[in-house]
């Protein structure tokens, strides 16, 4: 009810002062904002994984120490129990370095080998040996020789190498913290002072089963420890930046340096074990490792205890890593760790406590009675054995001494310095900054972790982060980027072009001001690039821009409004060799470019689009961020608003950018591509550059693609875009690489866009037919195939949402997939082709993958038999056909389809095609009922057809649980079911046999200048229904038959021919200078141009129109950048000495007015002027006030001068109407007129200091938009890339006769294959069914739910049983890989809102409120000017 009140509000301001006060409110345009249900999930989520992370922990460490305890030779157990406890001990230290051996073998085989350094892997070989000798040595050598409580504390001594380290590297932040790594090591040598000290007192105690060989024990444990802390000798050497060129090579080749290092551990665990107890104690029995049944419960608690120590010591890593990935390191991470020695402690006395009691002898009132009297008890069955073998190792203490038990307490002691050693050793772990999403490398050093001390591994391995110079390359640190948002328009509608414009808005408000740091450290500029922008105007031949810019540009303003509550402040136009372009300047001083192609000048449609911005923003801008003198001063103040007599020294906001870009590379410069009816928020564009940023083989990444609309069609793709999101992305992104990102909302690194045979291979113009499909039917797919096969990964963030508008109608998207069908099957191909060379170069491929791949386009191959086979087991559900009638029946609609395709039009083909899927969907829906009474009728499931389709709605609903915001698209499964004939056989039908068809195919319609042209030699054109459908019947003459075209009246539209010269005019002409002209063009011109018919004026120009565009084109250039218009200079002499000459600046002022402009220019420029009008002017100004007074403090003053400012403003123009637009005389006296009353405002309240911005207000309020043109160097860039690439094409008729015969050939030939293939298939099927199920089948139990057999058979033919089962196969692949996916997710979800951007008010400190200055450059070194400098 608020909000309502508080638009009312705003309404009824607006409303006094014009009489149309309404507007478009998009959705989404409110500020975003935390929800408070995601924060209470963020903590949830965290305390679930430190609970995870220490109740794992707490069982690992419980059950080795359990098993040393079992293991020891003063235990109750028999030799033989002993012995196997002892295998489990050597299992438990075996198995990490088995999961490392499989997983770095994984990757030197599939993902990529690097031919190691002898000498360095050497090095780590021998430091790995000593880690796994001293580990070994110490668990199955030195622990079972002491009691549980000594096994718990002694294994703190292993962060004593680290400790040291420290203190010798210096490797504190601040000198007074090295106190903590002292303090670790006195602790430590303090700790294992107390041990010895506490089993002298217990041999001189004469303490039971202690002996003087336990000082050689203990001698060797402190040894064996040194040799453990060798484990971490990498974290305090990175740390340090010592030995860089080593780590850094160590970690080109650490997977294959693990692989045999991992062998080397394994091998010295048996030799130590088969050393000690087959050598030395001659304890092994080989004959006592063959378990009669009487060892059950022996092998039960070995075994428990072998995969609870496993398990969850993984678990616990696996754990302690997602901690850190979601920000969580102290809660999460560092709290449970620490605790985990403490927290087994305490476990240990509670169930010695409560269960003890249990125990015959704890009716003795002494200690001493208690633990003699366990002896007895080891014989008898029924008592607990871990319990009794816990017991009887703490009456191993001094607990259990005749003499003194006083000494118990320095064991006690004992334990607290060693946990207190290792905490003070690794007090960096609760500093350490992570950022929002991590690479595991970037937060542990090593791969591997030590289960047998899994808490002391993990905080020991976390990696150290020590500032590093400005010089140094450190990943730690987050990397500025820089997004270009490019979004390419075709033919859109206004409601599209307001979702994209909305969501630039958005991004807008959420980066702020570029001039202030952000917390995403990004800068952006958003670029539109308008396709087929301007039309020929029928009266006087000018070519003015089109419809849709018209609509364009109102979005634009009415976006402007909803954000801002105003108009556009700084609007440019500009003429420009490829058409035009439109600059603003964004609420928040980002920059914004629409950029008008007219496909007279430059080819249309949007790989050329794409071909455009690349080279634009990848090659021009990064040549001059490279080549910083070929930026141009602005060393012609002509605008009044650029006058700077107050210290405001700023760069240009457009030339802002291409500062910062200096100190960008190539590497973290990304290209945003977008369609022009794209909906996201800045929350998926900041998730995708997570990607690229962390990652740097990544070349793209893509998000998760909704589909809107509204009808049956949307529907279906609703539910095909999310199954086709969950399960087969998400394998593509866990498997290898995903094959496609889509153009409408992808992410690319610019790098990664200029690698070789990247953008200049994009730039091939398809002359075989074989290109036509690949290159220009489906560029996003071509595009991603060519980085795939450089090396370049592409991935998938679930998470990144974008909305996009899918098409409503048959017809519509029929073509779109006529077009994306084709093109998917030849990029696949392709790159299966190249294969073998792919592997090689990328390490995200592998062979398993490839046959992955080639498993899929196989499937998809047989998609149309299978769906008719399919359909043939419906009629023999539904009609109760013979399985060979129904193949034959099924088979019929396929090729009476394919003939149709062949001898009917493209419109027909889908009218029936739809006719077809009507009938087909009742058949659908007859099967699955049948199916299901079938089984009903049967009392099974458990059929073939029965399992498999339970099975599918089971995973798919698990798999919508998985993702519940998207939880309803689940509904739309019933429509995709009752589709499938049509997705999966009549689409495949109709794509394959119209491949030689390469029009567009959707949103062909131009408004503006095709109306003229659809009554083109029409000679009948009617609309009918026909049984609810809309039908257009539209009869055309395509011909140049001269007597239907006078019939028809056709010829009274036509002018006279006009010549055609010779191309070669054209080539001369663009090389050459032209001199400047007059666009205005002749009386002469004026009514010839107007003689033109609408379809002439839209052809290629040739000959003499081509030389006259390319004049007018040059006489729009000469002179200085494009202006901004920012209250700004550029710092610079030559702009200081403008200043002090104002005839100079009236002169350049003078001759910047004389410039010539094309005709399309004017009627933007007044869209744009009615900012001018009083009713906006006023709303202006109040809105101006309020912005250049935020965070002042100075709300009163503020408001006063609004009201006042209003007051003058009202009576100034009490005469004007509210829609008047006021001439520049009139501008320039209102000017004097507010400046002086808000002088006087602000000298009475005492606030001078903000007469400067109350002055730009007003000025920014007054400014009217400019027309500007184009430096040199960049009109020279566009003519060149131009003529180079994308120069429009004008094909002969031969040549366009040869394409189009080899395309059919192309389409012969694919159909045939594909033809062939399907029909061996349901052959081989139907002969199968005609030989019988008695003679060629597979039997198969027919089970009853409960599980018991019926004593029936069902019987299945092989070849179907064998497709289904690999179908199902794929199916769980692609299930499990989302499991996988869904859980990372996650992580970068959480982690995420962990940093989510809150929308605050800013609390800043403005430059001009002291004496200093500072230069809007984040990346300098802030440089400041003072006033006597000025």
């Amino acid at each position: 009810m608020e909000e309502l009140r508080n638009r009312g509000k705003k309404r009824e301001g607006r409303h006094r002062d014009t009489w149309d006060p309404f507007q478009l409110n998009p959705i989404g345009a409110e500020k975003e904002q935390k929800r408070t249900c995601f924060q209470l999930a963020q903590y949830l989520v965290a305390v679930i994984v430190g609970l995870a992370v220490l109740t794992s922990a707490v069982i690992a460490k419980g059950s080795l120490l359990v098993l040393s305890t079992l293991s020891s030779p003063d235990s109750l157990r028999t030799n033989k129990e002993r012995q196997f406890y002892m295998l489990m001990l050597v299992f438990c230290l075996v198995w990490p370095n088995f999961l490392v051996f499989l997983k770095s073998l994984w990757r030197c085989a599939f993902k990529s080998f690097v031919q190691p350094n002898m000498k360095t892997m050497s090095f780590i070989c021998v430091i790995e040996c000593l880690v796994s000798l001293g580990t070994s040595v110490l668990v199955l050598v030195v622990m079972p020789q002491f009691d549980v409580l000594t096994n718990l504390f002694i294994s703190g001594g292993v962060c004593i190498m680290s400790a040291i380290l420290q203190i010798v590297f210096r490797l504190q932040r601040e000198t007074w913290k090295i106190v903590f790594p002292i303090c670790s090591l006195i602790l430590t040598v303090a700790g294992y002072c107390l041990l010895g000290i506490d089993y002298y007192v217990r041999v001189k105690s004469h303490v039971e089963n202690q002996g003087s060989e336990s000082f050689i024990y203990i001698a060797i444990g402190i040894f064996s420890s040194l040799l453990i802390s060798l484990c971490w000798w990498e974290n305090p050497l990175q740390a340090t930046n010592r030995m860089p060129e080593t780590l850094s090579e160590l970690d080109g080749f650490r997977d294959f340096v693990f692989v045999i290092s991992s062998i080397l551990r394994i091998l010295v665990i048996g030799a130590v074990y088969l050393l000690n107890h087959a050598l030395i104690e001659k304890s092994i029995e080989w004959s006592d490792f063959n378990l009669l049944d009487g060892d059950w419960e022996l092998l039960q608690i070995g075994l428990v205890l072998f995969f609870l120590q496993a398990l969850c010591s993984a678990a616990c890593h696996w754990f302690g890593v997602v901690a850190c990935k979601i920000h969580a390191v102290r809660m999460s991470f560092a709290v449970p760790v620490c605790c985990t020695g403490p927290a087994v402690l305490l476990l240990g006395l509670i169930l010695f406590l409560t269960q003890a009691q249990k125990l015959d002898g704890a009716k003795h009132g002494s200690i001493i009675e208690f633990c003699s009297s366990l002896t007895h008890l080891g014989k008898v069955n029924t008592t607990p054995v871990v319990l009794l073998e816990i017991t009887k190792s703490i009456c191993k203490t001094s607990l259990n001494s005749h003499y003194l038990q006083w000494p118990f307490s320095m064991l006690a002691l004992e334990g607290v310095c060693m946990w207190a050693g290792f905490v003070t050793c690794t007090y960096y772990v609760w500093k350490i900054q992570v950022q929002r999403i991590e690479r595991t490398s970037q937060l542990f050093v090593r791969r591997l972790y030590e289960s047998a001390f899994i808490d002391l591994s993990l905080l020991l391995n976390t990696k150290m982060k020590v500032p590093r110079a400005r010089n140094q390359d450190s990943h730690d640190d987050i990397q500025k980027c820089v997004i270009y948002l490019c979004a390419t328009m075709w033919h859109e509608t206004y409601d599209e072009m307001l979702k994209i414009l909305t969501s630039m808005f958005r991004l807008d408000r959420y980066r702020g001001d570029p001039k202030e740091d952000h917390k995403d450290c990004f800068d952006f500029e958003c670029h539109i690039f308008v396709d087929d922008a301007f039309m020929t105007e029928k009266e006087t031949g000018k070519r003015l821009v089109n419809s849709y810019v018209n609509d364009l540009v109102q979005v634009v303003i009415e976006v402007y409004r909803v954000f801002t509550n105003k108009e556009p402040d700084d609007v440019s136009v500009i003429d420009a060799p490829y058409g035009g372009r439109l600059m603003f300047v964004m609420p928040e001083g980002n920059m914004l470019y629409v950029h008008l192609k007219d496909k007279a000048l430059i080819r249309n449609k949007k790989r050329w689009s794409q071909i455009m911005y690349l080279y634009y923003l990848l090659g021009w801008k990064g040549y001059i961020a490279k080549n910083p003198q070929k930026i141009t001063r602005q060393n012609n103040p002509c605008r009044e608003s650029l006058i700077s007599m107050y210290g405001e020294i700023y760069m240009l906001p457009q030339h802002d950018s291409d500062q910062k870009r200096k100190f960008i590379s190539d590497d973290h410069t990304y290209i945003l591509a977008l369609d022009g009816d794209t909906d996201f928020q800045p929350k998926a564009v900041i998730l995708l550059v997570d990607r690229l940023r962390m990652y740097d083989n990544v070349g793209a990444a893509c998000g998760r693609i909704h589909p809107t609309g509204m009808g049956p069609m949307v529907w279906y793709q609703k539910f095909e875009y999310a199954v086709g999101h969950w399960l087969q992305k998400t394998a593509e992104h866990v498997f290898g690489s995903v094959l496609c990102s889509p153009g409408c909302f992808s992410l690319f690194r610019g790098s990664a866009l200029m690698d070789d045979n990247v953008m200049k291979r994009y730039t091939t113009t398809a002359t075989r037919a074989s290109e036509y499909v690949q290159y220009d039917q489906g560029e996003d797919r071509w595009l991603c195939t060519l980085l795939l096969q450089q090396g370049w990964r592409v991935e998938y963030n679930a998470a990144s949402d974008a909305y996009t508008n899918s098409p409503q109608e048959f017809k519509e998207f029929y073509n779109q997939r006529r077009r994306w069908g084709p093109s998917t099957l030849a990029n696949t191909l392709d790159l299966l082709h190249s294969g073998a060379e792919t592997v090689k170069r990328n390490s995200s491929i592998s062979r398993l993958y490839i046959f992955y791949q080639m498993f899929t386009v196989g499937s998809s191959i047989l998609g149309p038999a299978s769906v008719t086979l399919m359909i043939a087991g419906a009629f023999q559900f539904v009609f109760k056909m013979t399985g060979t009638l129904s193949i034959v029946v099924a088979s019929i609609p396929p090729v009476f389809y394919i003939i149709v395709c062949f001898i009917a039009k493209a419109n027909n083909q889908i009218t029936i095609a739809a006719i077809m899927s009507i009938l087909y969907a009742f058949l659908m829906t007859a099967s699955l009922f049948s199916i299901i009474g079938d089984m009903v009728l049967q009392g099974t499931f458990l059929t073939p057809t029965g399992v498999f389709l339970v099975s599918m709605t089971i995973m798919y609903l698990v798999t919508a649980l998985l993702h519940p915001e998207e939880f309803g698209m689940i509904i739309y499964g019933l429509m995709y079911f009752i589709c499938i004939p049509s997705g999966y056989l009549l689409l495949t039908i109709y794509s394959l046999v119209n491949m030689h068809i390469v029009s567009w195919g959707t949103r062909e319609s131009n408004k503006g200048d095709g109306e003229v042209k659809k009554k083109h030699n029409t000679l009948c054109d009617k609309t009918c229904r026909l049984c609810c459908w809309d039908m257009k019947i539209q009869i055309s003459q395509e011909t140049d038959n001269l007597m239907i075209q006078q019939i028809t009246g056709q010829t009274a539209q036509l002018g006279p021919p006009v010549p055609i010269t010779n191309g070669e005019i054209t080539e001369q002409t663009a090389s050459k200078p032209e001199p400047q002209v007059r666009l205005d063009n002749t009386k002469e011109e004026e009514k010839e141009k107007g003689k033109k018919t609408e379809e002439e004026s839209n052809k290629i120009p040739t000959g003499e129109q081509k030389k006259k565009e390319a004049q007018n084109s040059d006489a729009g250039s000469s002179g200085s950048a494009d202006y901004a218009e920012k209250l700004s200079i550029s710092l610079s002499s030559s702009d200081e000495e403008n200043y002090e000459d104002d005839d100079d600046m009236v002169m350049n002022a003078d001759e910047t007015e004389e410039v010539p402009i094309s005709a399309w220019v004017e009627p933007v420029k007044q869209e744009f002027l009615k900012k001018l009008t009083y009713a906006n002017m006023k709303r202006n100004l109040q809105e101006q006030i309020r912005y250049a007074l935020r965070n002042k403090d100075e709300d009163d003053v503020c408001e006063e001068l609004v009201l006042m400012l209003t007051d003058t403003l009202n009576g100034e123009l009490s005469e004007v109407g509210p829609e008047d637009i006021l001439e520049e005389s009139r501008l320039e006296e209102l000017e004097a007129t507010l400046t002086q009353h808000a002088r006087r405002i602000l000298k009475t309240s005492h606030v001078e200091k903000l007469e400067k911005r109350v002055r730009v207000a007003i000025q920014k309020t007054l400014t009217a938009p400019q027309v500007q043109r184009l430096d040199e160097g960049e009109h020279d860039f566009w003519t060149k890339l131009l003529d180079r690439y994308l120069k429009p094409i004008v094909d002969t008729k031969a040549h366009l006769d040869d394409v189009t015969r080899e395309l059919k050939s192309l389409r012969n030939k694919a159909v045939f294959l594909y033809f062939i293939i399907n029909v061996l298939w349901v052959v081989a099927t139907f002969f199968l069914q005609a030989i019988g199920n008695d003679v060629i089948s597979i039997k198969i139990p027919k089970l009853y739910p409960n599980g018991t057999a019926s004593g029936d058979y069902l019987k299945v033919e092989p070849l179907s049983l064998m497709f289904l089962l690999s179908f199902a196969v794929l199916l769980v692949i692609q299930f499990l890989a989302m499991l996988y996916h869904r859980i990372y997710t996650l992580i970068h979800v959480v982690s995420y809102r962990s940093t989510e951007k809150d929308y605050k008010p800013k609390n800043e400190v403005d430059p001009d409120d002291g004496n200093g200055l500072t230069i809007g450059n984040t990346d300098a070194n802030e440089l400041y000017i003072t006033m006597e400098d000025l």
